[in-house]
C-alpha cells in the first residue's frame, strides 16, 4: 500500500464526507442546486447517506481492500449519476462540481490497481 494511495483515499473520503455533511445540514450551496435540478427533497437524506457510506467504505478499505474498492465503485456511480442529473437539468456550468468530487475516488481506485 503506497503513501500516494493512502493520501488520495483519505482526500476522497474527506471530500465525500464533507459533501454528505453538507446535505445533512442543508448547506445552501448544496441543497439549492438540488432543488433547481429537480431532485425531490425526500431523496436528499438518502443521497447524504450514500455519500457518507462511500466515505466510510473508503476508510475501511484501507484495512479491508475489497470494501474500499466497492465503496469507490459506488461513489463513482453516484457522482456519474450526479453528472447525468446536472446535464438533464441543463445546468452545464455545474458539471465540474460532481467531477471534482469524483476525481480523487477515481485516483484512489487507480492507485489501488497499480
Amino acid at each position: 500500500m503506497s503513501t500516494a494511495y493512502i493520501v488520495v483515499t483519505l482526500l476522497a473520503a474527506a471530500m465525500a464526507g464533507f459533501s454528505a455533511g453538507s446535505v445533512f445540514f442543508r448547506a445552501a450551496w448544496v441543497v439549492q442546486p438540488l432543488a433547481e435540478y429537480g431532485v425531490p427533497r425526500s431523496w436528499w437524506p438518502w443521497l447524504g447517506v450514500a455519500k457518507a457510506a462511500g466515505a466510510a467504505g473508503l476508510l475501511v478499505g484501507l484495512v479491508v481492500p475489497v470494501v474500499g474498492v466497492l465503496a469507490g465503485i459506488g461513489l463513482v456511480l453516484y457522482f456519474a449519476g450526479a453528472v447525468i442529473t446536472v446535464v438533464r437539468a441543463r445546468w452545464y456550468s455545474h458539471i465540474p462540481f460532481p467531477l471534482v468530487n469524483m476525481a480523487p475516488v477515481v485516483g484512489s481506485l487507480a492507485l489501488f490497481a497499480a
